[in-house]
């Protein structure tokens, strides 16, 4: 006989959890990677947009200057991206493997339920059996 309760209700209830964690964590590396390429978008757009009017050495020395701070900025804000999108695909395999265990685990469970309700079709198709049983049996004795 079949056990009503799903034994490993609780393990998946645990699973559950572990892939609801593991979506926010895809969604927190997915909106962290869309912020440093905003991040770098608008460095690169600054960038457009600061035209430098250079008249003199020193000017040119200053925009030199502000070039290669930009450059070592921009070099900056690439290897943030890359690792955000490294955390990206990390999140993506963790929920990945969360969501295979969970799916495992509720059709396990779905097997279980199915079962439950093919036991209980059965008892009911008994009870039927013995009340039909019981009422030819009094039939016959009425005659």
């Amino acid at each position: 006989m079949t056990s009503r309760a799903f034994p490993l209700a609780g393990l998946l209830r645990l699973r559950r959890i572990n892939q609801d964690r593991a979506a926010g964590e895809l969604a927190a590396a997915a909106a962290a990677l869309r912020e440093r390429a905003a991040d770098r978008g608008t460095a690169m757009a600054s960038l457009d947009r600061s035209l430098s009017r250079v008249d003199s050495a020193q000017a040119l020395s200053a925009v030199a200057a502000a070039r290669a701070s930009s450059r070592s900025m921009l070099r900056e804000l690439e290897a943030l991206e890359t690792r955000s999108r490294a955390d990206l695909d990390r999140a993506q395999n963790d929920f990945s493997a969360a969501r295979a265990q969970t799916i495992s685990l509720e059709k396990l469970e779905e097997r279980h339920t199915a079962a439950v309700h093919a036991e209980d079709l059965k008892a009911e198709q008994l009870v039927l059996d013995e009340i039909a049983t019981n009422a030819r049996h009094l039939r016959g004795k009425q005659t």
